[in-house]
Parts: structure tokens; sequence; C-alpha cells
């Protein structure tokens, strides 16, 4: 769902609270509101602060969750029911209009919501998006009654109803819109958690959210509140939850990779997930634009030995990337024409580097932003020396100490380097992570990938008549991402994670997260 930040930012926790369960986390990019939540630190709290019309599963799959019923004949009229008796925390009921109004403020370019792009198939968004907008609201969405509204898409959609539980199509509150700024930093929502009180988002430091009691969804909080807290390192945090000062850990740190199944035991969790990390570079970055950068990253990509870093840095928990989505997810297909590039090929990545030095010889050096928060240095200090080794020139890692900071400089366009970044998903479906990522105009789009094809051949995928026939154009676009190196594929996750002796029940979802609502003590 979200760009992957795997990281935090403070220290120790100390004695973990015998109520509340205490799990890592990151300081989020931005306020809490949905629709401008694209990185997975904000992205857990936001999934549990809010509810949709559907609530995703530990195994991916969609459930009503507000919806009495979405009605369609043809996957492009939508009619939606509510179910009755849903109010936010604030008291205010959850009506249709709190849809409408909400998806409408997400879409509209004035806004600037990262997550925008997900309304591109209702009838009015480029109205809606353009620079300068000559609507605000989307015709295609229609308030019927205070428990009923209508959606027309512009062309049938085999995604759209599985999305809904996705968190930009979540309602907001009337008081959402007085300021918006402030609603994100205290929010008000209708899922199975509510902040715990005055004070709960502490930056830098810590989440604290106590269970709704006034929801009446399909996935009521288990346990008495989670506690996110954020970490300077997963070392830090590893040793809180060997401790007992930490319940639950997403990501086992490199270091302990090798003995984490002994240090744990039972309590250690191991299963192949829908994330992936890549390298990006923004075309603006000197020698990255035009026919030479294409080259480059083709070069870089072959002169990078995926299976070796694999093996040495992440003790098999890692697989190397053999497309732009996740190796779990359906219709994946490791043997897309071109794929050979994601391979180790140093004779072929000189050859390759060779011909940009033709367009314009290589200078300077080659640097790999990350975050120093996320436990990312070992593999990125690798992959720089692979390439450093492979290509003869310069190649370092380049830290800045969180997550937040690294989001900050690629959504600003001013990062100047290359840097790592990946997707976790959000419903298990290869076109969230394509349309999220890939799309031209996608504000979630870090490296400028600008195809007008990609675009009509992901059009299409959405609007095929089956699943397999989606597939199938998804291989094609696909193939056009590999044969203009959109940006460098490097792993996909087998998620490595744990629980303390506190917790009884810990399970991971199918995207790595924990099924934070049936954590148990």
């Amino acid at each position: 769902m979200l760009a992957l930040g795997l990281g935090a930012a403070a220290c120790s926790t100390g004695p973990a609270d015998t109520e509340v369960v205490t799990v890592n986390g990151g300081e989020p990019q931005n306020p809490l509101v949905p629709t401008n939540t694209n990185e997975n630190q904000g992205g857990r709290v936001v999934d549990r602060l809010f509810a949709g019309l559907k609530y995703y599963d530990a195994d991916g799959g969609a459930h009503d969750e507000m919806a009495q019923s979405i009605e369609t004949t043809d996957r492009r009229s939508y009619r939606i029911t509510l179910k009755p008796g849903w109010t936010f925390t604030d008291g205010s009921p959850v009506t249709a209009k709190s849809f409408v109004d909400a998806w409408n403020y997400g879409a509209l370019s004035t806004n600037a919501q990262l997550q925008n792009y997900v309304f591109t198939p209702i009838v009015g968004f480029d109205e809606v998006a353009a620079a300068n907008p000559a609507q605000t609201t989307m015709a295609g969405l229609k308030v019927v009654d205070d428990r009923t509204f209508t959606v027309e898409l512009k062309q049938p959609s085999i995604d759209f109803e599985s999305q809904l539980g996705y968190a930009p199509f979540y309602p907001l509150p009337e008081a959402a819109f007085r300021d918006m700024k402030a609603f994100g930093e205290n929010p008000i929502g209708n899922g199975p958690y509510m902040f715990s009180g005055p004070g709960a988002w502490q930056h830098n430091v810590q989440i604290e959210l106590k269970p709704n009691p006034d929801y009446p969804g399909g996935r009521p909080a288990k346990n008495k509140g989670l506690r996110f807290v954020m970490y300077q390192s997963f070392d830090t945090a590893y040793a809180d939850l060997q401790a007992g000062n930490l319940d639950a850990l997403d990501t086992v740190p490199d270091s302990a990779l090798g003995t984490y199944q002994q240090d744990l035991g039972d309590r250690a969790i191991t299963k192949p997930t829908a994330q992936n990390q890549h390298i990006g570079v923004q075309t603006s970055v000197p020698h990255f634009g035009g026919a030479e950068g294409l080259l480059r990253r083709r070069a870089i990509s072959m002169a990078i030995n995926r299976e070796q870093i694999a093996r040495n840095i992440f003790n098999g928990t890692r697989i190397p990337a053999r497309d732009f989505t996740a190796s779990t997810l359906p219709g994946f297909d490791g043997n897309l024409p071109g794929s050979e590039v994601f391979r180790y090929n140093p004779e072929e990545a000189r050859r390759v580097w060779a011909q940009a030095d033709a367009i314009a010889p290589w200078s300077g050096r080659y640097e790999i932003t990350y975050n120093s928060d996320g436990g990312h240095q070992a593999w990125i200090d690798a992959v720089a020396n692979s390439v450093k080794n492979t290509l003869g020139i310069e190649a370092v890692g380049r830290a800045l100490p969180t997550f937040k900071n690294v989001r900050d400089e690629v959504n600003a366009g001013t990062i100047g380097t290359a840097f790592r970044y990946g997707w976790q998903g959000d419903y298990p479906s290869m076109l969230q992570f394509l349309t999220s990522q890939y799309y031209s105009y996608s504000e979630t789009n870090n490296v400028d990938y600008n195809s007008p094809e990609f675009d009509r051949l992901l059009d299409a995928a959405l609007a095929a008549p089956t699943q397999d026939e989606s597939h199938r154009i998804i291989a094609q676009a696909q193939t056009l991402l590999i044969r203009d190196m959109a940006d460098i594929p490097v792993f996909d996750y087998v998620a490595a994670a744990g629980r303390s002796d506190r917790v009884t029940r810990a399970e991971l979802a199918w995207n790595g997260l924990f099924d934070f609502e049936n954590i148990e003590k």
C-alpha cells in the first residue's frame, strides 16, 4: 500500500504495558489523512482508525465492512448501500455523503493528495484532477439518500469493487473539511480503533490507539489497544522483543536473520509476502534521462548480484525480483520477455554501460539514498559494491536519518540520486502495484515514468472481462516496463518477524504487516 518505510525513529521502549500491544512503527510522513497517506508507517495506523466499504482479512480476502450491498450488472455502474447505524468517533453518522465528499476531496487537484490516482476510473475525474480544475466534484458520484450512493466509471473495471477497502476510499466526517491538516493530527475515524486521547501521537516517539467501543464491523479489536513504537534501528527493536518490552516486530534485523528462528522458537514467523524492494532514479538526475538513462538503468540492473546478496545478507528471506510486482500475487509471471535483465550478467552490463558512455561519458559517482532507520545499509552497500566491481565506477550508499526524510526529497523531486523504495500491497492485485507506481499521472509515480502505451494497457487490463485476460494484458504492460527499465526491481520478500512471550497470537497478513486486530496477549 504504501511505499515501504521499514524503519522508525526512537529508542528502546522500556517495560511493555501489560494490557496494550506494543508493535514497531515509524513516524508517518504526513498527517493521517487517508487520501494523502501513501507510505506504510502512516498506512498501518490509518487502516486501524478507519473502516471502508470492504476490509481485507489476513489472507487478502475482501469482505463487506460498511457495505450492505454493492450492485452492478456491467462493472461500470454501481449502486452502493451502507449498513445502518455506523458513526464516527465524534458521534456523527457515517453517510453516503461521507464517502462521496471524501472521494471528491481526494480527487481534486488543488488538494494535492498523494493517492488521488485511485479515482481515475470515475467519470469526471479528469475535470477535477486537471491543473486548473473545471469542476470540484466528480460527475460520476451521486448521493441518493443517507445510505445510498451511485458510482459511474468511464469503462468497466475488474478491480474496482475489490479495491473498496483501500484507504483512499475511506469516508471522512464533516469535521475533517474544516481543517484537514489539524484533522490529520488527531483523526476522527470509524474503524476498530481510535486515538487513545489527546497527545496519542507523540511525534517520533509513538502513536497509541485504543479499541473503538462503537465499531460494529467484522474486524473488532481482540486486544486492549495498540502502541506503535518508533525505533532508531531494528536491532534495538529486536532486543526489546527478546526482552519482552516489544510484543510484535514485523522485520527481524539483518544481524539476526541467521539466528532468529533459534532465538524465538515457535514465536518466530516466516512468510512469503506481497512486498518488493526497488532502486529508482528520477529522470532529472544527470546521466539518467533519455536513451542514455535507459542504458545505464539496464547496465546497473545486470551488475547487481541479487542471488548472492539474498543469500549472504538476508539468509534467504529475500527472493531476486523477476517483475515489477510481487511473486505472491495472483497472475505473477516470472518469465516475462526481457526479464533476463534482472539476472547478474557482468559482461553484458559492461557492454551496455559502454553504449551509454558513447552517448555521454560517465562522470561523478553513483549514489543510492536510503533511510538509515530502516535496516537497509547492508544490502545497499552490497548493491553499490556489486555495481562498483562490475562497472568500475564509484558507487556508494547515501544515508538519510529517517524514511520521512527520503520520502520528502522523492516527492519534491529534489533527491538528485538513485534511491531505494518499495511497495507493500494494499489489496492482492498486480494492478494495485502497477497503477500506483507507473501510471503517468499517479502522484505515487516516484520515477517520472511516462508511457501513454503503458497507460493504455493498464486501462485495458482493468477493463478486461476475465481475470485471465487481465493477467495476459498485465504481462504485456510489464514487458513495456522492462523494455523502458522504469526502475530496477531488486527483491521480493519472505518476511521474517516475531512475537514476544507475552503474546499468545500474532500473525502476519498477506502483505507483511501484522493482522493487528487479532493480536492477542
